[in-house]
């Protein structure tokens, strides 16, 4: 008798069984996978919770580069010139204005 011959010489119920075990290992298998791939992605919440964090970094990123560019601009050698040069045309503005003006 071969293999084939003995799989056709079990009585159909017990055919039947064999073939409803197998679907149903099939089918818990697949609901595991699912269950074991829906566990690995990020919920909604935590989705939007990462992108507000994210979104809050880029802010805090910006406002300290920000700070740094402006404080880098009023110590330059160009503002610390420009400024005193503004300060010392006012201070001549203004000795000639109290001149004229007692």
């Amino acid at each position: 008798m071969t293999r084939s011959d003995h799989r056709f010489s079990l009585p159909a119920s017990q055919r039947l069984t064999a073939k409803m075990r197998l679907y149903l290992a099939v089918a818990v298998l697949m609901l595991a996978f699912v269950a074991y791939t829906e566990a690995q992605d990020d919920t909604i919440e935590e989705k939007f919770s990462k992108f507000g964090d994210q979104v809050a970094d880029l802010g805090r990123n910006i406002a300290e580069k920000a700070k740094t560019t402006w404080s880098e601009i009023q110590n330059s050698e160009f503002a610390t010139n420009s400024r005193n040069w503004f300060e010392g045309v006012f201070q001549k503005a203004k000795e000639t204005f109290d001149g004229t003006s007692q």
